[in-house]
C-alpha cells in the first residue's frame, strides 16, 4: 500500500545523510567510548566532535549538553533530578503540557512539591496572566514546551523565561518540536534547561539532548540513574554512538535548511486547510488565530469521532492526538484545557506536514478525509454521536 504520511509531529523519516553517517558505527566502527584501547578512542573522539557539533546548533556550550535517548528522557532526568537548593518547593507549568513533563511533576507531588498549571486562552497561549499570578518568589521552577505537540501553537517562551528569572525561578523549555521546523531563536539562550529529540527533525530515534546550562543550574540537579557515570554522571550508560553522529548530523541539515522548510512546508499546510475547510465546512482549525509550527494542523470535524476516522482512512498515516498518549484513554486534555467538550476533542485528528511532503499530497489528503467522512456520517453509530453534540457544539 503507498501510504501518504502526514504525522510529521509523532517522528519523521530519518534523512538519507543522516542513514549514512550512522551506518559505520554499527558494524566497523563500534567501539566504546569508555574503552581504552583505539576503537574505544575513536569513538570517543567521534561522540566529542558530535557534541561540538549538536552544542553549535543549539546556541550551547559542549559542557553544557547530555546526550539522552530523546525529549521524554531529558525531561524525567530533569524534573525528577531537580533538587532546589533553597526553600522553594513551587514548580510552575501549564494545563496542555506533554505528559513527559505532567506525569514527573504529579509524581513528585508525592514528595512535597507545590504544583501549579497556569490556563491557556481558546487559541492554545499559555495565559500571561495566569502565568504572573502563579509564578512567585516560592517557585523553584518553571517548564513550558516552545510549541505544542497537538495544536503547534507557539507559546511565549520569552515572556515567561523572563518572568521567572524576574522571580528568582529557573526555566526549562521542551523545545521537541521546535528545532529544526524553526529557526533556533534568541531565547534558547535565556533557558536554563532545554530537552530536544533527533527524531521530531529527521534525526534518528533513540537520540536527543537535555541542554544545562553552567553554573547554578548544574547544581540544581541530582542523577536518577547511575552507573558508569558517563554524561557528566547525569545520564550513565554506553553512549549510543550511531545515534548520536546522527543526531549531530540532523542538527547541522536543520540549521542548513530550516528557512526554506519553513516557508515550503507551511504552503503545503495551508493549502490543506484552505481545501478541507471548503469541502467540509463543518470543519474547524484548533489555534489557527495563533502562530503555530508551519506544519501542524488540528482538525476538529464535528459528530466523527477520530477514532473511526482513522479507522477508515488506511492509506492516510494522521493521529488522534500526541502519539505518546495514543495507548491512554479519555479526550486530548490539550483540548480540554482550550475550551473544547468532550465530544469535540474526540472528534478532533492531528495532522502534520514535514519536508518530504507535496501539494499533490495535501490534495489526496482533502479527498481521502472528504470520501471517509461522507461514508461514515451514513452510519448508525456516527448519528448517535452527532446527535449527542449539542448545536453550539455542531456549529462552533
Amino acid at each position: 500500500m503507498q501510504y501518504v504520511y502526514l504525522d510529521n509531529n509523532a517522528t519523521t523519516p530519518c534523512d538519507v545523510a543522516v542513514l549514512d553517517a550512522m551506518l559505520p558505527f554499527f558494524s566497523d566502527r563500534f567501539g566504546n567510548p569508555v574503552s581504552p584501547h583505539a576503537m574505544g578512542r575513536e569513538a570517543f573522539s567521534v561522540v566529542a566532535e558530535a557534541r561540538e557539533g549538536v552544542a553549535q546548533s543549539l546556541r550551547c556550550s559542549p559542557k553544557e549538553l547530555l546526550f539522552t535517548s530523546g525529549a521524554t528522557e531529558s525531561n524525567n532526568i530533569l524534573l525528577l533530578g531537580f533538587s532546589p537548593q533553597n526553600k522553594r518547593r513551587r514548580f510552575v507549568t501549564s494545563a496542555i503540557e506533554h505528559k513527559s513533563i505532567q506525569m514527573p511533576l504529579r509524581h513528585r507531588l508525592n514528595y512535597g512539591i507545590d504544583l501549579k498549571e497556569m490556563s491557556v486562552t481558546t487559541s492554545g497561549i499559555v495565559d500571561l496572566s495566569s502565568a504572573d499570578s502563579l509564578i512567585d518568589r516560592d517557585t523553584a521552577l518553571v517548564s513550558v514546551q516552545a510549541a505544542n505537540n497537538e495544536t503547534g501553537v507557539l507559546q511565549p517562551i520569552e515572556d515567561l523565561a523572563d518572568m521567572a528569572h524576574s522571580r528568582g525561578a529557573l526555566f526549562h523549555c521542551d523545545a521537541s518540536q521546535w528545532v529544526g521546523k524553526l529557526p533556533i531563536p534568541q531565547w534558547f539562550d535565556q533557558c536554563d534547561f532545554l530537552s530536544v529529540s533527533g527524531h521530531k527533525f529527521y534525526g534518528p530515534k533513540g537520540a536527543g539532548v537535555l541542554v544545562v546550562r553552567s553554573g547554578t543550574p548544574r547544581r540544581y540537579i541530582a542523577p536518577i540513574l547511575f552507573g558508569g557515570g558517563q554524561e557528566d554522571g547525569l545520564r550513565s550508560g554506553t553512549s549510543n554512538v550511531p545515534c548520536i553522529v546522527g543526531l549531530s548530523v540532523a542538527c547541522r541539515l536543520a540549521v542548513e535548511r530550516v528557512a526554506k522548510d519553513e516557508v515550503d512546508v507551511q504552503e503545503v499546510r495551508n493549502r490543506f486547510e484552505a481545501s478541507i475547510t471548503v469541502t467540509l465546512p463543518q470543519a474547524r482549525i484548533n489555534g489557527a488565530s495563533a502562530k503555530r509550527l508551519p506544519g501542524s494542523c488540528s482538525l476538529t470535524i464535528p459528530g466523527i469521532p477520530a477514532s473511526m476516522l482513522i479507522a477508515n482512512l488506511p492509506a492516510l498515516c494522521i493521529g488522534e492526538g500526541s502519539a505518546c498518549t495514543s495507548g491512554t484513554t479519555g479526550p486530548s486534555h490539550v483540548l480540554l484545557a482550550m475550551g473544547l467538550s468532550r465530544d469535540e476533542a474526540d472528534c478532533t485528528v492531528r495532522i502534520s506536514f514535514g519536508r518530504q511532503n507535496t501539494m499533490p499530497e495535501a490534495g489526496t489528503a482533502v479527498e481521502m478525509i472528504s470520501e471517509a467522512v461522507e461514508r461514515l456520517s451514513n452510519q448508525t453509530c456516527v448519528r448517535q454521536h452527532q446527535r449527542r453534540m449539542s448545536p453550539a457544539e455542531q456549529k462552533r
